[in-house]
């Protein structure tokens, strides 16, 4: 998440760069040439030697313990048993909400027809993809709301067959929390799999007698490289980097809250970017100190002091227009908005995964699933070109046409000619001998 030189260049607006991060540059560990060369061995040997190569990554990768990798139906369905009391009602409430929120996004997502000329009849119907495998990790920070994001919203979506990979846990079994999770959501099946191994499994159809067709979840660097490497014989949500955030704030910002956001999502890695864009530099000043003073008092200050030392940044715009400027150019994948102008920049900002307005909101929210908005969003200036997963990637807008015998030469006149003009003789006979009998 940085700047354009360019785009910098070309604002009109004055900007100080008050801190930038350490590094040059994000790195992309899944494009780490021995990412790739790992990922494409293991894919290699997974295609050709099936559920016996998947077995023994298991076991050398994961904390597996032999035996069936399928979890049984009163194991994910008891998963909430094993959790404390407060918990299990924070992931059903937040399962809920996801699916409110779904399910408003599939209602606005209508089957339409029209007629585009006498007898000339055209529309689409959203029809869900067959198959979806997703990936729900579970290493130092277990992501429990990933189940919501992935295997809730594909249901809601009307996806029948919804199956789960989660790695094991030192005890070797899954994550009771992020197993809950998935069982809330709808999930039909899950397995006890993790990285490489699972995507392959599902992409494959190792799982089942049919492979799916789309992966979603988030996952480490080589989880990401299987995906990219995956993509085409399956479809994926994203191909996302470190998780980042972005504020755009005024002087009406509390500092501490400003500071508090921007290490919430430094939390997640080392290498994951924070943002501060603000019209005042007062608070600039006032956030950096504050930032300092709460790393440490965190448990995981070994983690945010890195990733804002390497990739944290604070630049104060001279007006608003040059603040959306410079943001648009970072198209962070989550962009908080603390300023007395929100619904101006709501109204401006055109590059975000998803935006979080007013001091009142903030990305944990979301990350947590109680916002019930999916976050699983694009990284690395991906919001410039894409959207983040939702109801919508689950479906298929697929078209169709019907044309009345009285319509033809409406349509076939004019192929004729262009297909004439391209040499394309039998494109322009089934045309032509349409016009034929309908003159005939």
């Amino acid at each position: 998440m940085r700047h354009s030189p360019a785009v910098l260049a070309a604002l009109k607006g004055r900007f100080d760069l008050v801190k930038t991060g350490e590094r040059s540059h994000q790195p992309a560990a899944q494009r780490d040439p021995a990412v790739i060369a790992t990922v494409s061995e293991m894919l290699s040997t997974i295609e050709r030697d099936g559920m016996d190569a998947v077995l023994r990554y298991a076991l050398e990768l994961d904390r597996f313990e032999g035996g069936s990798v399928e979890l049984d139906a009163d194991t994910i369905r008891a998963s909430g048993d094993r959790l404390d009391p407060a918990l299990r009602e924070a992931i059903e409430l937040g399962a809920d909400r996801t699916a409110v929120f779904a399910r408003a996004q599939r209602e606005k997502l209508q089957d339409f027809e029209t007629e585009l000329a006498p007898g000339i009849v055209t529309g689409h119907r959203y029809v869900p993809v067959g198959r979806v495998g997703a990936y729900l990790p579970a290493g130092r920070f277990p992501l429990t709301a990933s189940a919501f994001m992935t295997v809730n919203v594909a249901k809601i979506a009307g996806v029948p067959s919804v199956v789960a990979c989660t790695p094991p846990q030192p005890d070797g079994r899954a994550n009771a929390a992020v197993l809950y999770a998935a069982a809330v959501s709808g999930v039909d099946r899950a397995f006890l799999l993790g990285g490489v191994q699972a995507l392959a499994a599902m992409a494959f159809g190792l799982l089942d007698e049919h492979p799916v067709d789309m992966i979603v979840g988030a996952g480490n660097a080589y989880v990401a490289e299987a995906k990219r490497q995956l993509f085409g014989k399956v479809a994926i949500d994203l191909l996302a980097g470190p998780s980042e955030v972005a504020v755009i704030a005024d002087a009406s910002a509390e500092p501490e809250i400003v500071a508090a956001d921007l290490l919430g999502q430094a939390e997640h890695g080392p290498d994951s970017p924070a943002a501060l864009v603000t019209t005042d530099a007062a608070l600039a000043q006032a956030v950096l100190v504050e930032i300092e003073r709460q790393i440490e008092g965190l448990s995981t200050r070994d983690i945010c002091g890195p990733a804002w030392r390497d990739y944290g940044s604070i630049t104060v715009a001279e007006d608003r227009e040059t603040a959306v400027a410079l943001m648009d150019d970072l198209a962070p994948e989550h962009l908080e908005v603390i300023t007395t102008d929100d619904d101006w920049y709501h109204d401006n900002l055109r590059n975000y995964g998803s935006l979080f307005m007013g001091p009142w909101s903030t990305v944990a929210y979301s990350d947590k699933g109680m916002a019930g908005t999916n976050h699983v969003l694009p990284t690395a200036g991906g919001a410039k070109h894409s959207a983040g997963l939702s109801v919508s990637r689950y479906l298929k807008p697929l078209t169709y046409q019907r044309v009345a015998k009285e319509a033809t030469h409406l349509l076939a006149d004019a192929v004729d000619t262009i297909a004439a003009s391209e040499g394309m003789s039998a494109h322009r006979a089934t045309a032509t001998l349409r016009i034929a009998r309908v003159d005939g």
